[in-house]
């Protein structure tokens, strides 16, 4: 299998300034991803079911604003609403240990500040999955994806291995300063991106609802699109009742410490990185559809592991399923992400993008509410089965597909003459 190119895109000032944009702000995240449970869980002492919730309401705005999301940002310079979400999320981030020096943090509390980040959470990722077609055009989506992969699945590493000593030597609360340092350092690097983007100009803007139902529409009625929002929402629902009670049971049932789950958490982040090597020479190999629902098929039953783990050995045999799931869902996001933005025109991009995230991620404050609800029922680790099977089942929707036989993507059809943008050569993307 050939070794990926390392260089490539890197080489390109503005996507090296992104590049560094998503490093420090993917750390921040995964710090959070950390700590935030665990201010609920060691500060607060949560029991289950708070615990699931404080997972659904990090996740429920994509619920609130998903749709709607799209088009607003597709109204708007996509730069700005990186920079301006990433200093809102650092400021709300920051307001934790604040609370908690003043002893003023109680759950209710939490839970409003996870709701504030998880809305910002949307309006980010829509406007930064629109805005890279343009910065890197549609001929190396699979090489950006694959290096923003890569960089994400480092700072799964170095996030939770740098905040489990962190929440042992400061505690929960404090560590989420590092949090909002890493995204306020996003925003800085994302403020030096220099390729112009052209303003969406007032004649381009309808009403909201027409845009939104254009999006659906688009979406779901294609047959790929179509199949990667439903399998990505099977899984990602499983995903978060499974990993909103992984803490709880690495915790509670096996006894690790808050650096042994931060190891394992390392542990999955070296699977994703492995997977974002790996994209780009699969992709070439397998084909970039098949390999979206075999990397589902391959990685997601080794997660039925963990639940049968118990302290020593076992738990970190059983990390070795989290890993391989990491691995698969990297590969799988990076070539569903570049299948997407190709069948895509440039102008429903943050349509599209809103449209798939709010199926997909619908799912995923229902899987935090259903973990914590089965935690409590069942105990954490029937919830770690419950959300083992489920993600396992997520390959149907895309094996039975057209991505099933897929190799390459087919080329965007001519647009219609209704569809063309009014704006002349002013439509034309400048740069990003």
């Amino acid at each position: 299998m050939p070794r990926p190119s390392l260089p490539g895109l890197l080489r390109d000032p503005d996507f090296g300034r992104l590049f560094a944009a998503t490093a420090l702000g993917q750390l921040g995240d995964r710090i959070t991803f950390l700590a935030l449970p665990l201010v609920a869980i060691t500060a607060l002492r949560a029991d289950a079911f708070q615990v699931g919730l404080l997972a659904a309401m990090t996740s429920v705005g994509s619920l609130l604003v998903g749709l709607p999301a799209g088009a607003w940002v597709d109204r708007m310079r996509k730069r700005s609403v990186m920079i301006s979400t990433d200093l809102l999320r650092a400021t709300a981030l920051a307001t934790v240990p604040v609370l908690w020096w003043a002893d003023r943090l109680t759950v209710l509390g939490l839970y409003a500040i996870a709701l504030i980040h998880g809305v910002l959470t949307v309006f980010f990722d829509v406007a930064y999955v629109s805005h890279l077609p343009h910065l890197v055009g549609r001929d190396r989506l699979v090489e950006g994806n694959a290096k923003l992969s890569a960089v994400r699945s480092a700072t799964s590493i170095g996030g939770p291995a740098l905040a489990g000593p962190l929440v042992g030597l400061v505690g929960a609360p404090l560590t989420l300063l590092a949090s909002a340092a890493g995204l306020a350092a996003s925003a800085l690097f994302a403020l030096t991106i220099r390729a112009p983007e052209r303003r969406p100009e007032p004649g381009d803007r309808r009403r909201l609802g027409r845009e939104i139902a254009e999006g659906l529409t688009f979406t779901l009625r294609h047959p790929a699109l179509r199949a990667i929002a439903l399998g990505d929402a099977l899984f990602n629902l499983s995903l978060a009742a499974y990993l909103s009670m992984l803490p709880v049971f690495l915790e509670r049932e096996v006894g690790l410490r808050p650096f042994g789950i931060g190891l394992i958490l390392s542990g999955m982040g070296c699977g994703a990185l492995v997977g974002a090597l790996l994209a780009k020479p699969l992709a070439e190999r397998v084909g970039h559809g098949r390999v979206i629902w075999l990397a589902s098929m391959v990685t997601c039953p080794p997660t039925l592991l963990m639940p049968m783990a118990r302290q020593g050995w076992s738990v970190y045999v059983a990390s070795i399923g989290l890993a391989a799931l990491s691995l698969g869902g990297v590969v799988r996001f990076v070539e569903q992400s570049s299948v997407q933005q190709t069948l895509t025109p440039d102008r429903l991009l943050g349509r599209m993008s809103a449209t798939s995230r709010f199926v997909s991620w619908g799912g995923i404050p229902v899987g935090g509410l259903l973990g914590g609800a089965s935690g409590s029922v069942c105990g954490a680790a029937g919830a770690l089965w419950i959300g083992a099977v489920g993600m396992t089942l997520s390959v149907l929707p895309t094996f039975l597909s057209p991505l099933r036989a897929m190799r390459t993507p087919p080329p965007q059809p001519l647009p219609s003459r209704a569809d063309r943008p009014r704006g002349g050569a002013a439509d034309r993307v400048q740069g990003v």
